[in-house]
């Protein structure tokens, strides 16, 4: 293969065989406050995320004042804004001067502090902070940030919203043109927490990507409420797992209102662990909380009635009753009994055993 099967950030190996790495992405959450922005991560880190990410823009490199103006009115998620586009952005990014103070509190929390970088600049201020780059949905056709940071030497995580299988394919191509370290993340771009979006989460694609890359790392950022999305791709294979993280739903900012909340979050990775023992490992087996189950629940063949010693056993003789200690005959041996003569006498309803017969 021409990518790795298993990536490790940080101190996590990512991989189909692992659990879940939890991306809590703090992005524009912080409000441009620093300790607020200080405090997610450790609301992160206690909620049960092993990332609290950021993402560094500034407004003039990412977004065109005059090409929204063309736009007219404001569209899609950005619709219920109050301000401008620029202004949002210009508000909401996070500050590149607090980068020390933000590696800091994820060190002292104990949680991996990543970004996702919109600009060359933000991606090699970031670098020698980070354990893997992100980079967004909207990015996956600027090649030149594409390539760049998959030449940077850490773990890609490429998410796909509002792509088509031949953007993917492109974007996946110029990363492993210079690492194997890549984690492929399905996506929905509509950010509007509608209970509508599930029907366009389309999960299936992760399959899709499985059969086109065998053995790739997958992952799934998700927008939508809840985390029943989330349990579906990680049934599907994703094994990291990106939502926005917010302390509080009904603060006003661009992402606060379709972001999950420390109690959200906690209860989305606790389903995901047990969603995750669950899944088991495909082989089937009597299970060791099962093996007094498969005595009491299944039947033996046992006697009708009292025999002697040196009977030979008819039809009649025999009936499948529970419960089947492990050495008694099942009844799937039940043709095989008739003619066989008895070693010792049993009395009406024991279970017949092998080394009773002769």
């Amino acid at each position: 293969m021409r990518w790795d099967a298993e990536i490790r950030i940080g101190e996590r190996a990512v991989a189909l065989g692992e659990p879940c790495y939890f991306v809590a992405d703090i992005a524009a959450n912080h409000d441009g406050d620093l300790q607020r922005a200080r405090d997610l991560i450790w609301r992160a880190k206690e909620a049960g995320a092993d990332c609290a990410k950021f993402q560094h823009f500034l407004a003039g490199k990412i977004v065109s004042g005059p090409g929204f103006d063309e736009l007219g009115a404001q569209v899609a998620h950005q619709s219920s804004w109050k301000q401008s586009v620029v202004q949002v952005y210009d508000q909401y990014h996070t500050r590149r001067d607090w980068t020390q103070a933000l590696v800091e509190a994820a060190r002292a929390a104990d949680i991996d502090y990543m970004t996702t970088p919109y600009d060359a600049e933000a991606l090699d201020s970031q670098l020698p902070h980070v354990p893997a780059i992100k980079i967004g949905s909207g990015d996956i056709t600027f090649d030149a940030l594409v390539e760049r940071a998959a030449a940077s030497g850490k773990p890609l995580l490429l998410a796909t919203g509002a792509a088509d299988m031949a953007d993917v394919e492109h974007a996946v191509d110029l990363v492993l043109g210079r690492t194997r370290q890549i984690v492929l993340m399905q996506c929905n771009t509509n950010y509007s927490g509608s209970l509508e979006n599930f029907a366009s989460v389309n999960l299936r694609v992760l399959q899709s990507f499985a059969a086109r890359w065998p053995g790739m790392v997958l992952g799934f950022s998700d927008h939508t409420p809840g985390h029943a999305a989330v349990l579906g791709s990680v049934t599907l294979g994703a094994r990291v797992i990106e939502k926005h993280f917010t302390d509080d739903n009904a603060r006003i900012g661009p992402d606060h209102g379709f972001a999950m909340n420390p109690t959200t979050w906690r209860e989305m990775v606790e389903a995901t662990r047990q969603l995750e023992a669950a899944l088991g490992d495909g082989v089937k087996r009597v299970e060791a909380n099962e093996l007094e189950t498969v005595v009491v629940q299944r039947r033996a063949l046992r006697l009708t009635r009292e025999v002697p010693a040196g009977h030979r056993l008819e039809e009649s003789d025999l009936e499948a009753l529970r419960p089947c200690p492990a050495e008694a005959v099942d009844p799937r041996r039940a043709t095989e009994m008739p003619g066989r003569t008895m070693k010792v006498a049993k009395a009406a309803g024991e279970a017949l055993r092998w080394i009773d017969l002769d």
